[in-house]
C-alpha cells in the first residue's frame, strides 16, 4: 500500500459516516426549531409566499355546477374595486370547518371571497356549502391540485388576501381563527382599501 492510499479515506468508510453526518445536521435543525418554538422565534405558519407582491399565476377552473356560482380564472382576481380574500378550501378538511363562520363574517361585511375547491368530489363539496353557508361569490374546482400548486399551497384550508390591482399582499396557512381575522385581515383591509 502506497503513501497517499494510506492517508486517503476509504469510500467505504465515507459512505458509513454520511448518514451520520446527515442524521447530525437534521437533529441540529430539530433542536434550533424547538428551540424557537420555546422562545417565540419559530412560526410554523411563517413560511413566506413566493408570490407576495406579485399577480398570481394564470389559470382557468370550471364552477361547481350545483353550486349556481359562476366558475373562477385568473382574470376574475381584478374585476373588484376593492381587495378581495381567495381561499383554498375542501369539505374532506376539518380545519375548514373551524374557519368557515369566519369566512361567513367576512361575507357579512361585503368583503368579496372567491373560494378554491381543491382535490374534492363535487357532490361532497355542495354538501359542505349547503351545510355551512357559501361565502363565494365564484367558486372553482381544483380536482388535480395543479392550481393549488402554482399558487404554492401547503395544504388546506390556505387563505390570500389580494389588493385592488389583483396583486397578492398576504397569505394564511390554516384555519382563519376570529383572531386571525380581528389581528391580520381586519387591518389589512384597511390598508388596502375594503
Amino acid at each position: 500500500m502506497s503513501e497517499a492510499t494510506a492517508k486517503k479515506p476509504s469510500r467505504r468508510k465515507l459512505l458509513i459516516y454520511a448518514p451520520l453526518a446527515v442524521a447530525g445536521v437534521a437533529g441540529l435543525g430539530f433542536w434550533a426549531m424547538l428551540r424557537g418554538l420555546q422562545d417565540g422565534s419559530f412560526d410554523p405558519r411563517g413560511v413566506p409566499s413566493a408570490l407576495i407582491g406579485r399577480h398570481p399565476p394564470q389559470f382557468t377552473l370550471p364552477g361547481l355546477d350545483s353550486s349556481g356560482l359562476p366558475p373562477l380564472a385568473s382574470n376574475d382576481l381584478r374585476s373588484f374595486d376593492r381587495p378581495i380574500i381567495v381561499n383554498f378550501w375542501a369539505s374532506w378538511c376539518v380545519p375548514c370547518i373551524i374557519e368557515h363562520p369566519q369566512l361567513m363574517a367576512l361575507q357579512r361585511q361585503g368583503v368579496p371571497i372567491l373560494g378554491v375547491n381543491y382535490k374534492d368530489r363535487p357532490a361532497d363539496a355542495q354538501t359542505f356549502l349547503t351545510r355551512h353557508g357559501n361565502p363565494f361569490l365564484r367558486l372553482g374546482i381544483d380536482v388535480p391540485g395543479r392550481v393549488a400548486i402554482d399558487w404554492g399551497v401547503y395544504g388546506v384550508p390556505e387563505s390570500y388576501l389580494l389588493d385592488r390591482e389583483g396583486v397578492i399582499r398576504w397569505r394564511w396557512a390554516g384555519p382563519i381563527t376570529p383572531e386571525v381575522l380581528s389581528q391580520d385581515i381586519a387591518p389589512l383591509l384597511r390598508r388596502w382599501g375594503a
